[in-house]
């Protein structure tokens, strides 16, 4: 739900790699958020082999709370850094979020 505050409505084949999940996965993802109404799938006007995944007021609505929310989190758990220490620890929660065990659904090894 994330991916569409931040980017907008997207291809259904462009999502999976954006949050991690295979092609499969990611059509069984979608079909959950249209179930209950938090995104809705139409085709792509310039393609129309190509489904576009829009997010609906519902789910703009929740997930701007939660992301406050978390930002918020953010703000308070990072609160006794200093800016350089704040921007060091982003790029390394980047890098760590970026590592190719983790986006494959891999686990932090047991020596960390």
């Amino acid at each position: 739900m994330e991916v569409f505050l931040h980017k907008g409505p997207l291809p259904v084949n462009t999502i999976g790699p954006k949050v991690m999940l295979t092609s499969g996965a990611i059509s069984v993802a979608v079909d959950r958020l249209v179930r209950p109404g938090l995104v809705s799938r139409q085709n792509e006007l310039a393609d129309r082999r190509a489904r576009v995944v829009h997010q609906t007021a519902e789910d703009k609505t929740l997930i701007e709370c939660a992301f406050a929310q978390h930002a918020a989190a953010m703000e308070r758990a990072t609160a006794g850094l200093s800016k350089p220490e704040r921007i060091q620890a982003i790029a390394l929660l980047k890098n760590w979020g970026s590592a190719p065990s983790l986006q494959a659904g891999g686990s932090i090894p047991s020596n960390y």
